[in-house]
């Protein structure tokens, strides 16, 4: 009797994980979930996978999907190479950008990203305008001078010029978009939760592992 009972336990289990594989391992579609870019593009570095996100500080889906890539960013795969790439696609996004490039060059990303977040969606702080954002910088505990020599660099104004350059390239109509391995793209439109598009990043990470 426990050994038919061992069997039909057993065969319950079976079953169960059957009709579950199909919802773990769910087949990602092109031109539903992702696209394959008409103009791939080169990645820094050819041994990994490049992950870029193209952002705007001022965007609510950039929001809603920021916690979800940085908790998928804490178990970030040896493989893959990850970098935030201010989106241009307006000239009132120009600010934003500026102000994520002063952040990277100062040292201040990890501080600072999470809160400029937080100071225009939760706060409703419009850190667009530069006199707001200085005072707010300030605040912060950031030395203000050097925050607006960093901010009205040359250094900066170059990185954007790239990143607006980038995202021209790859024909960007909105973001969030994450751009993987220079040749895939998928972003917040082509998922129905923040969550959906994180696990179509890892289906696109594991067709370019299987590609290559």
């Amino acid at each position: 009797m426990k050994l038919k009972q061992y069997f039909l336990t057993s065969l319950i289990l079976v079953c169960a994980c059957l009709i579950a594989l199909p919802n773990a391992h769910a087949e990602i579609v092109e031109g539903k979930h992702y696209k394959k870019l008409d103009n791939p593009q080169p990645t820094e570095d050819a041994s990994k996978i490049e992950v870029l996100e193209f952002f705007w500080y001022g965007c609510p889906h950039c929001y809603s999907l920021h916690p979800h890539l940085k908790t998928w960013l804490e178990n970030l795969p040896d493989d893959v190479n990850f970098r935030y790439v201010p989106a241009n696609l307006r000239a009132s996004w120009i600010v934003a950008a500026k102000i994520f490039y002063t952040i990277e060059a100062m040292g201040k990303t990890a501080i600072l990203h999470d809160s400029i977040y937080d100071a225009i969606h939760r706060d409703k702080i419009d850190l667009h305008q530069e006199p707001v954002l200085f005072d707010w910088i300030e605040k912060q505990g950031v030395d203000r001078k050097k925050f607006e020599n960093t901010f009205n660099s040359f250094s900066v104004q170059n990185q954007v010029a790239r990143a607006t350059q980038m995202a021209r390239q790859l024909q960007l109509n909105g973001v969030p978009a994450l751009i993987i391995d220079g040749k895939y793209l998928t972003s917040g439109g082509m998922s129905s939760t923040p969550q959906g598009t994180i696990d179509t990043l890892n289906a696109l990470l594991e067709k370019v592992r299987n590609e290559r």
